[in-house]
């Protein structure tokens, strides 16, 4: 069992910023693959960005490309996802999560791929 605590969201003006983290209860955190999913008002939970194990593959959903980062530190048991230009559509409760088996990253875009989430923090972009 791993239990995940993200942090970091708030409220910020369309371009801004914001920078989220996600801190994992044990070590055995290094051999999974963790995702970011969002989920707006009224909207299925979507996928957001993923990173393996290592750290040397990350993934992106498109409408984040080139806008959001997700890097870890598996020696803090931790994920983050950097959120930069962001826009009224960002708006949502951001989750991390990490994927059913170790060393896996096969379906990372799929929720139904990770077996533990966190509580999830509030995103709210103003225009």
């Amino acid at each position: 069992q791993v239990q995940l605590v993200e942090s970091g969201g708030g409220l910020v003006q369309a371009g801004g910023s914001l920078r989220l983290s996600c801190a994992a209860s044990r070590g055995t955190f290094s051999r999974e693959t963790m995702g970011w999913f969002r989920q707006a008002p009224g909207k299925e939970r979507e996928f957001v960005a993923a990173i393996t194990w290592s750290g040397d593959s990350t993934y992106y959903a498109d409408s984040v490309k080139g806008r959001f980062t997700i890097s870890r530190d598996n020696a803090k048991n931790a994920v983050f996802l950097q959120m930069n230009s962001l826009k009224p559509e960002d708006t949502a409760v951001y989750y991390c999560a990490a994927h059913r088996n170790a060393y896996d990253s096969g379906r990372y875009y799929d929720p139904n791929e990770y077996a533990y989430w966190g509580q999830g923090t509030q995103a709210t972009i103003s225009s």
